[in-house]
Protein backbone atom coordinates (compact mmCIF):
# COMPACT_ATOMS: atom_id res chain seq x y z
CA UNK A 1 0.00 0.00 0.00
CA UNK A 2 0.85 3.67 -0.85
CA UNK A 3 3.17 5.50 2.11
CA UNK A 4 3.52 1.79 3.99
CA UNK A 5 5.69 -0.50 1.35
CA UNK A 6 6.54 -3.04 3.82
CA UNK A 7 3.44 -3.99 5.30
CA UNK A 8 1.81 -4.37 1.55
CA UNK A 9 4.55 -6.33 0.94
CA UNK A 10 3.82 -8.58 3.48
CA UNK A 11 0.74 -9.64 1.76
CA UNK A 12 -0.19 -11.95 -1.27
CA UNK A 13 -3.24 -11.41 -4.23
CA UNK A 14 -5.89 -12.66 -1.28
CA UNK A 15 -4.35 -10.01 0.93
CA UNK A 16 -3.17 -12.62 3.69
CA UNK A 17 0.38 -13.12 5.02
CA UNK A 18 0.76 -16.74 4.96
CA UNK A 19 4.36 -16.79 6.13
CA UNK A 20 3.62 -14.90 9.15
CA UNK A 21 0.71 -16.87 9.99
CA UNK A 22 2.15 -19.92 9.85
CA UNK A 23 4.83 -18.84 12.31
CA UNK A 24 2.77 -17.82 14.95
CA UNK A 25 2.16 -20.66 16.67
CA UNK A 26 1.60 -19.30 20.34
CA UNK A 27 -2.45 -19.21 20.45
CA UNK A 28 -4.23 -18.76 24.02
CA UNK A 29 -7.90 -19.14 23.77
CA UNK A 30 -8.57 -19.05 19.83
CA UNK A 31 -6.14 -15.93 19.55
CA UNK A 32 -2.87 -16.15 18.00
CA UNK A 33 0.00 -14.08 18.74
CA UNK A 34 3.31 -12.84 17.15
CA UNK A 35 6.18 -11.71 19.38
CA UNK A 36 3.64 -10.63 22.12
CA UNK A 37 1.32 -8.59 19.75
CA UNK A 38 -2.03 -9.65 19.41
CA UNK A 39 -1.94 -11.34 15.47
CA UNK A 40 -5.90 -12.52 14.97
CA UNK A 41 -8.54 -14.74 16.52
CA UNK A 42 -11.72 -15.58 16.11
CA UNK A 43 -14.69 -12.95 16.52
CA UNK A 44 -15.72 -14.86 19.33
CA UNK A 45 -12.44 -15.00 21.18
CA UNK A 46 -11.64 -11.82 20.77
CA UNK A 47 -15.17 -10.77 22.39
CA UNK A 48 -14.64 -13.24 25.26
CA UNK A 49 -11.03 -11.59 25.70
CA UNK A 50 -12.57 -8.36 26.35
CA UNK A 51 -15.35 -9.62 29.04
CA UNK A 52 -14.31 -9.01 32.66
CA UNK A 53 -13.82 -12.61 34.71
CA UNK A 54 -12.52 -13.77 37.62
CA UNK A 55 -8.88 -13.41 36.47
CA UNK A 56 -9.61 -9.84 35.59
CA UNK A 57 -11.17 -8.60 38.23
CA UNK A 58 -11.30 -11.04 41.51
CA UNK A 59 -14.13 -8.95 43.17
CA UNK A 60 -16.78 -8.00 41.32
CA UNK A 61 -18.14 -5.33 42.69
CA UNK A 62 -18.98 -2.04 40.78
CA UNK A 63 -16.69 -0.34 42.90
CA UNK A 64 -13.76 -2.19 42.21
CA UNK A 65 -14.17 -2.14 37.98
CA UNK A 66 -15.46 1.62 38.05
CA UNK A 67 -11.49 3.05 37.73
CA UNK A 68 -11.44 1.11 34.39
CA UNK A 69 -14.85 1.27 32.94
CA UNK A 70 -14.45 5.59 33.76
CA UNK A 71 -11.05 5.20 31.91
CA UNK A 72 -12.40 3.72 29.23
CA UNK A 73 -15.63 6.06 28.93
CA UNK A 74 -13.07 9.17 29.03
CA UNK A 75 -10.98 7.67 26.48
CA UNK A 76 -13.74 6.83 24.05
CA UNK A 77 -15.56 10.08 24.38
CA UNK A 78 -12.16 12.35 24.06
CA UNK A 79 -11.12 10.51 20.81
CA UNK A 80 -14.61 9.31 19.43
CA UNK A 81 -16.85 12.00 20.89
CA UNK A 82 -19.04 12.31 18.15
CA UNK A 83 -20.20 8.70 18.57
CA UNK A 84 -22.19 10.11 20.74
CA UNK A 85 -24.24 12.41 19.04
CA UNK A 86 -26.48 9.32 18.53
CA UNK A 87 -29.04 9.84 21.14
CA UNK A 88 -28.95 5.93 22.06
CA UNK A 89 -25.68 6.37 22.99
CA UNK A 90 -25.68 9.63 25.03
CA UNK A 91 -28.48 7.70 26.99
CA UNK A 92 -26.85 4.50 27.62
CA UNK A 93 -23.58 6.67 28.57
CA UNK A 94 -25.65 9.09 31.08
CA UNK A 95 -27.06 5.34 32.37
CA UNK A 96 -23.35 4.27 33.05
CA UNK A 97 -22.21 7.45 34.32
CA UNK A 98 -24.88 7.50 36.87
CA UNK A 99 -24.21 4.18 38.48
CA UNK A 100 -20.55 5.10 38.10
CA UNK A 101 -20.81 8.60 40.15
CA UNK A 102 -23.30 6.40 42.85
CA UNK A 103 -19.63 5.42 44.60
CA UNK A 104 -16.83 7.47 45.88
CA UNK A 105 -16.75 11.21 45.31
CA UNK A 106 -13.67 11.55 43.28
CA UNK A 107 -15.23 9.33 40.53
CA UNK A 108 -18.29 12.09 40.84
CA UNK A 109 -16.03 14.54 39.66
CA UNK A 110 -14.56 12.86 37.18
CA UNK A 111 -17.75 11.66 35.38
CA UNK A 112 -18.81 15.34 35.74
CA UNK A 113 -15.86 16.61 34.12
CA UNK A 114 -15.86 13.83 31.14
CA UNK A 115 -19.82 14.71 30.87
CA UNK A 116 -18.98 18.57 30.54
CA UNK A 117 -15.80 17.83 28.22
CA UNK A 118 -18.30 15.96 26.19
CA UNK A 119 -21.09 18.55 25.46
CA UNK A 120 -18.56 21.41 24.94
CA UNK A 121 -17.04 19.52 21.90
CA UNK A 122 -20.56 18.15 20.69
CA UNK A 123 -21.20 21.61 21.27
CA UNK A 124 -18.62 22.99 19.10
CA UNK A 125 -19.00 20.90 16.54
CA UNK A 126 -22.77 22.12 16.08
CA UNK A 127 -21.39 25.88 15.90
CA UNK A 128 -18.65 24.83 13.52
CA UNK A 129 -21.79 22.94 11.17
CA UNK A 130 -24.17 25.83 11.57
CA UNK A 131 -21.34 28.08 9.98
CA UNK A 132 -20.66 25.95 7.20
CA UNK A 133 -24.17 25.74 6.08
CA UNK A 134 -24.53 29.54 6.09
CA UNK A 135 -21.15 29.79 3.79
CA UNK A 136 -23.14 27.29 1.45
CA UNK A 137 -26.09 28.60 1.83
CA UNK A 138 -24.68 32.41 0.80
CA UNK A 139 -22.52 31.58 -1.73
CA UNK A 140 -22.87 32.66 -5.56
CA UNK A 141 -21.43 32.42 -8.75
CA UNK A 142 -19.11 34.95 -9.39
CA UNK A 143 -20.65 35.83 -12.34
CA UNK A 144 -23.92 36.82 -11.51
CA UNK A 145 -21.82 39.37 -9.36
CA UNK A 146 -20.11 40.67 -12.37
CA UNK A 147 -23.30 41.40 -13.94
CA UNK A 148 -24.70 43.56 -11.25
CA UNK A 149 -21.54 44.99 -10.12
CA UNK A 150 -18.87 46.43 -12.46
CA UNK A 151 -15.48 44.60 -12.61
CA UNK A 152 -13.52 48.02 -11.53
CA UNK A 153 -14.73 48.08 -8.26
CA UNK A 154 -14.96 44.88 -7.44
CA UNK A 155 -11.89 43.48 -5.01
CA UNK A 156 -9.50 40.79 -5.65
CA UNK A 157 -7.06 38.71 -3.42
CA UNK A 158 -4.27 40.68 -3.96
CA UNK A 159 -6.13 43.64 -2.87
CA UNK A 160 -7.67 42.11 0.33
CA UNK A 161 -3.76 40.82 0.59
CA UNK A 162 -0.88 41.95 -0.95
CA UNK A 163 2.04 39.07 0.57
CA UNK A 164 1.81 36.26 -0.60
CA UNK A 165 3.10 34.84 3.27
CA UNK A 166 0.48 36.28 4.89
CA UNK A 167 -2.05 34.58 2.46
CA UNK A 168 -0.61 31.17 3.34
CA UNK A 169 -0.46 31.83 7.06
CA UNK A 170 -4.57 32.21 6.88
CA UNK A 171 -4.94 29.49 4.43
CA UNK A 172 -3.76 27.04 7.19
CA UNK A 173 -5.72 28.49 9.32
CA UNK A 174 -8.58 27.55 7.63
CA UNK A 175 -7.12 24.08 6.93
CA UNK A 176 -6.08 23.48 10.39
CA UNK A 177 -9.92 24.47 11.27
CA UNK A 178 -11.53 22.35 9.06
CA UNK A 179 -9.04 19.42 10.14
CA UNK A 180 -10.15 20.21 13.75
CA UNK A 181 -13.45 18.80 12.77
CA UNK A 182 -12.97 15.52 12.01
CA UNK A 183 -13.75 12.80 13.32
CA UNK A 184 -11.53 9.10 13.07
CA UNK A 185 -14.85 7.38 12.89
CA UNK A 186 -15.36 9.49 9.64
CA UNK A 187 -12.81 7.79 8.03
CA UNK A 188 -15.02 4.40 8.94
CA UNK A 189 -18.10 5.66 8.13
CA UNK A 190 -16.50 6.85 4.73
CA UNK A 191 -15.77 4.05 3.35
CA UNK A 192 -18.01 0.77 5.29
CA UNK A 193 -21.46 0.63 4.25
CA UNK A 194 -21.70 -2.80 5.80
CA UNK A 195 -20.15 -4.51 8.85
CA UNK A 196 -16.46 -4.95 8.26
CA UNK A 197 -16.74 -8.64 9.88
CA UNK A 198 -20.33 -9.54 8.44
CA UNK A 199 -20.68 -8.97 5.06
CA UNK A 200 -24.53 -9.90 5.25
CA UNK A 201 -25.30 -7.49 7.69
CA UNK A 202 -26.03 -3.67 7.70
CA UNK A 203 -24.07 -1.55 10.22
CA UNK A 204 -25.28 1.56 10.17
CA UNK A 205 -29.41 2.21 9.77
CA UNK A 206 -28.46 5.64 9.58
CA UNK A 207 -26.96 7.79 6.62
CA UNK A 208 -23.36 7.76 6.85
CA UNK A 209 -22.12 10.53 9.30
CA UNK A 210 -18.83 12.45 6.92
CA UNK A 211 -20.29 15.84 7.12
CA UNK A 212 -17.05 17.14 8.28
CA UNK A 213 -14.42 14.98 5.73
CA UNK A 214 -16.98 16.09 2.82
CA UNK A 215 -17.14 19.70 3.83
CA UNK A 216 -13.03 19.56 3.95
CA UNK A 217 -13.05 18.27 0.61
CA UNK A 218 -15.53 20.95 -0.61
CA UNK A 219 -12.79 23.37 0.56
CA UNK A 220 -9.89 21.90 -1.28
CA UNK A 221 -12.46 21.98 -4.50
CA UNK A 222 -13.29 25.47 -3.43
CA UNK A 223 -9.53 27.01 -3.33
CA UNK A 224 -8.71 25.20 -6.56
CA UNK A 225 -12.04 27.46 -8.54
CA UNK A 226 -10.89 30.56 -6.53
CA UNK A 227 -7.83 30.02 -7.61
CA UNK A 228 -8.85 29.88 -11.80
CA UNK A 229 -11.54 32.64 -10.89
CA UNK A 230 -8.64 35.15 -9.37
CA UNK A 231 -6.53 34.28 -12.88
CA UNK A 232 -8.99 34.62 -15.26
CA UNK A 233 -10.53 37.67 -13.98
CA UNK A 234 -8.32 39.96 -14.75
CA UNK A 235 -8.33 41.95 -18.50
CA UNK A 236 -5.41 42.72 -18.87
CA UNK A 237 -2.70 40.22 -19.52
CA UNK A 238 0.18 41.79 -17.21
CA UNK A 239 -2.44 41.82 -14.35
CA UNK A 240 -2.94 38.34 -15.06
CA UNK A 241 0.59 37.22 -15.25
CA UNK A 242 0.72 38.95 -11.72
CA UNK A 243 -2.02 37.11 -10.24
CA UNK A 244 0.08 33.82 -11.81
CA UNK A 245 3.30 34.77 -10.02
CA UNK A 246 1.41 35.59 -6.87
CA UNK A 247 -0.23 32.43 -6.39
CA UNK A 248 2.90 30.54 -7.01
CA UNK A 249 4.71 32.52 -3.78
CA UNK A 250 2.00 31.38 -2.10
CA UNK A 251 1.85 27.68 -3.12
CA UNK A 252 5.49 27.68 -2.37
CA UNK A 253 4.88 28.93 1.42
CA UNK A 254 2.41 26.61 2.06
CA UNK A 255 5.02 23.49 0.95
CA UNK A 256 7.64 25.39 3.69
CA UNK A 257 4.74 25.71 6.09
CA UNK A 258 3.80 22.14 5.32
CA UNK A 259 0.76 22.94 4.49
CA UNK A 260 0.34 20.51 1.88
CA UNK A 261 -3.26 20.06 0.85
CA UNK A 262 -3.57 24.24 0.46
CA UNK A 263 -0.12 23.64 -2.10
CA UNK A 264 -2.29 21.10 -4.38
CA UNK A 265 -5.41 22.97 -4.10
CA UNK A 266 -3.34 25.71 -5.76
CA UNK A 267 -1.54 23.82 -8.01
CA UNK A 268 -4.72 22.19 -9.52
CA UNK A 269 -6.25 25.60 -9.99
CA UNK A 270 -3.52 26.89 -12.27
CA UNK A 271 -4.08 23.56 -13.97
CA UNK A 272 -7.56 23.85 -14.74
CA UNK A 273 -8.14 23.93 -18.61
CA UNK A 274 -9.02 28.07 -18.87
CA UNK A 275 -6.19 28.59 -16.98
CA UNK A 276 -3.39 26.62 -18.54
CA UNK A 277 -4.68 27.83 -22.36
CA UNK A 278 -3.92 31.02 -21.73
CA UNK A 279 -0.21 30.90 -23.53
CA UNK A 280 -0.29 34.47 -23.72
CA UNK A 281 -0.48 35.32 -20.14
CA UNK A 282 2.03 32.09 -19.37
CA UNK A 283 4.51 33.68 -21.66
CA UNK A 284 5.28 36.57 -19.65
CA UNK A 285 5.29 34.25 -16.13
CA UNK A 286 8.57 33.22 -14.47
CA UNK A 287 7.55 29.78 -14.37
CA UNK A 288 11.19 28.62 -12.73
CA UNK A 289 9.91 28.42 -9.44
CA UNK A 290 6.18 26.57 -9.94
CA UNK A 291 7.97 24.47 -12.11
CA UNK A 292 10.06 23.02 -8.61
CA UNK A 293 6.63 23.05 -7.03
CA UNK A 294 4.91 20.93 -9.60
CA UNK A 295 7.87 18.78 -9.59
CA UNK A 296 7.44 17.88 -5.83
CA UNK A 297 3.39 17.29 -6.34
CA UNK A 298 4.26 15.42 -9.30
CA UNK A 299 1.78 11.99 -9.16
CA UNK A 300 3.80 9.43 -10.82
CA UNK A 301 5.81 6.53 -8.83
CA UNK A 302 2.21 7.15 -6.47
CA UNK A 303 3.50 10.31 -5.43
CA UNK A 304 6.57 9.45 -4.59
CA UNK A 305 7.97 12.93 -4.39
CA UNK A 306 4.99 14.44 -2.08
CA UNK A 307 5.25 11.16 0.03
CA UNK A 308 9.37 12.02 0.67
CA UNK A 309 8.30 15.55 1.64
CA UNK A 310 5.38 14.65 4.12
CA UNK A 311 7.77 12.03 5.80
CA UNK A 312 10.52 14.91 6.07
CA UNK A 313 7.72 17.21 7.38
CA UNK A 314 6.02 14.29 9.62
CA UNK A 315 9.82 13.95 11.16
CA UNK A 316 10.17 17.67 11.45
CA UNK A 317 7.09 18.00 13.68
CA UNK A 318 7.85 15.06 15.90
CA UNK A 319 11.47 16.79 16.90
CA UNK A 320 9.86 20.66 17.00
CA UNK A 321 10.86 23.13 19.23
CA UNK A 322 7.77 25.49 18.08
CA UNK A 323 3.83 25.36 16.72
CA UNK A 324 5.04 26.23 13.43
CA UNK A 325 7.46 23.13 13.06
CA UNK A 326 4.58 21.32 14.07
CA UNK A 327 2.48 21.79 11.29
CA UNK A 328 2.02 18.68 8.80
CA UNK A 329 -1.76 19.26 6.94
CA UNK A 330 -1.33 15.95 4.43
CA UNK A 331 -2.36 16.18 0.89
CA UNK A 332 -6.26 14.83 1.86
CA UNK A 333 -7.95 13.13 -1.00
CA UNK A 334 -4.67 10.97 -1.28
CA UNK A 335 -4.86 10.31 2.47
CA UNK A 336 -8.18 8.87 1.83
CA UNK A 337 -7.28 7.18 -1.45
CA UNK A 338 -4.32 5.62 0.44
CA UNK A 339 -7.06 4.39 3.76
CA UNK A 340 -9.12 3.17 1.13
CA UNK A 341 -7.17 1.19 -0.81
CA UNK A 342 -5.78 -0.40 2.16
CA UNK A 343 -8.92 -0.69 3.50
CA UNK A 344 -9.98 -2.68 0.13
CA UNK A 345 -7.35 -4.19 -0.59
CA UNK A 346 -6.36 -6.29 2.70
CA UNK A 347 -9.29 -9.16 3.81
CA UNK A 348 -11.15 -8.44 7.15
CA UNK A 349 -10.49 -12.35 8.07
CA UNK A 350 -8.11 -14.78 7.31
CA UNK A 351 -8.91 -17.77 5.43
CA UNK A 352 -9.31 -19.64 8.70
CA UNK A 353 -11.53 -16.86 9.50
CA UNK A 354 -9.61 -15.42 12.21
CA UNK A 355 -10.13 -11.72 12.36
CA UNK A 356 -6.97 -9.84 10.66
CA UNK A 357 -5.74 -8.21 13.25
CA UNK A 358 -2.71 -6.95 11.11
CA UNK A 359 -4.80 -5.04 8.63
CA UNK A 360 -6.83 -3.23 11.39
CA UNK A 361 -3.53 -2.11 13.63
CA UNK A 362 -2.30 -0.34 9.90
CA UNK A 363 -5.51 1.03 9.44
CA UNK A 364 -5.71 2.57 13.23
CA UNK A 365 -1.46 3.76 13.15
CA UNK A 366 -2.57 5.77 9.52
CA UNK A 367 -5.52 7.54 11.15
CA UNK A 368 -3.91 7.94 14.46
CA UNK A 369 -1.14 9.69 12.78
CA UNK A 370 -3.82 11.90 10.92
CA UNK A 371 -5.03 12.89 14.74
CA UNK A 372 -1.85 14.03 16.02
CA UNK A 373 -2.01 16.39 13.41
CA UNK A 374 -5.40 17.31 12.93
CA UNK A 375 -4.76 18.86 16.66
CA UNK A 376 -1.95 21.12 16.39
CA UNK A 377 -2.67 24.75 17.30
CA UNK A 378 -2.03 27.46 14.53
CA UNK A 379 0.59 29.77 15.34
CA UNK A 380 -0.31 32.19 13.33
CA UNK A 381 -2.37 35.39 13.86
CA UNK A 382 -5.82 35.20 12.85
CA UNK A 383 -6.89 37.89 9.60
CA UNK A 384 -10.52 38.07 9.72
CA UNK A 385 -10.90 40.55 6.35
CA UNK A 386 -8.84 37.88 4.88
CA UNK A 387 -10.32 34.43 5.88
CA UNK A 388 -14.21 36.23 5.26
CA UNK A 389 -12.33 36.50 1.55
CA UNK A 390 -11.58 32.87 1.05
CA UNK A 391 -14.46 31.60 2.63
CA UNK A 392 -17.02 33.73 0.74
CA UNK A 393 -15.90 35.52 -2.08
CA UNK A 394 -17.86 34.03 -4.81
CA UNK A 395 -15.95 32.07 -7.69
CA UNK A 396 -16.69 30.82 -11.29
CA UNK A 397 -17.82 28.25 -12.21
CA UNK A 398 -16.64 25.74 -14.77
CA UNK A 399 -18.50 27.19 -17.54
CA UNK A 400 -17.66 31.15 -15.96
CA UNK A 401 -14.06 30.37 -16.09
CA UNK A 402 -13.98 28.50 -19.21
CA UNK A 403 -16.03 32.13 -20.85
CA UNK A 404 -13.61 34.32 -18.54
CA UNK A 405 -10.72 32.43 -20.63
CA UNK A 406 -11.58 33.02 -24.13
CA UNK A 407 -12.81 36.67 -23.50
CA UNK A 408 -9.06 36.93 -22.28
CA UNK A 409 -6.98 34.67 -25.15
CA UNK A 410 -9.59 34.25 -27.91
CA UNK A 411 -10.51 30.66 -29.06
CA UNK A 412 -7.83 28.68 -31.05
CA UNK A 413 -9.51 26.44 -32.95
CA UNK A 414 -13.71 25.54 -34.11
CA UNK A 415 -13.95 23.44 -30.88
CA UNK A 416 -13.36 26.57 -29.43
CA UNK A 417 -15.33 29.01 -31.16
CA UNK A 418 -18.46 26.62 -30.93
CA UNK A 419 -17.86 26.35 -26.99
CA UNK A 420 -17.23 30.38 -26.90
CA UNK A 421 -20.41 30.72 -28.64
CA UNK A 422 -22.40 28.81 -26.61
CA UNK A 423 -21.18 30.25 -23.37
CA UNK A 424 -21.96 33.67 -24.38
CA UNK A 425 -25.21 32.73 -25.23
CA UNK A 426 -26.24 30.62 -22.21
CA UNK A 427 -24.52 32.58 -19.89
CA UNK A 428 -24.73 36.30 -20.91
CA UNK A 429 -27.84 36.70 -23.43
CA UNK A 430 -25.33 37.26 -26.28
CA UNK A 431 -24.86 36.15 -29.55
Amino acid sequence: MPQTPPFSAMFDSSGYNRNLYQSAEDSCGGLYYHDNNLLSGSLEALIQHLVPNVDYYPDNQMRKIAPKVLQLLTEWTETFPYDFRDERMMRNLKDLAHRIASGEETYRKNVQQMMQCLIRKLAALSQYEEVLAKISSTSTDRLTVLKTKPQSIQRDIITVCNDPYTLAQQLTHIELERLNYIGPEEFVQAFVQKDPLDNDKSCYSERKKTRNLEAYVEWFNRLSYLVATEICMPVKKKHRARMIEYFIDVARECFNIGNFNSLMAIISGMNMSPVSRLKKTWAKVKTAKFDILEHQMDPSSNFYNYRTALRGAAQRSLTAHSSREKIVIPFFSLLIKDIYFLNEGCANRLPNGHVNFEKFWELAKQVSEFMTWKQVECPFERDRKILQYLLTVPVFSEDALYLASYESEGPENHIEKDRWKSLRSSLLGRV
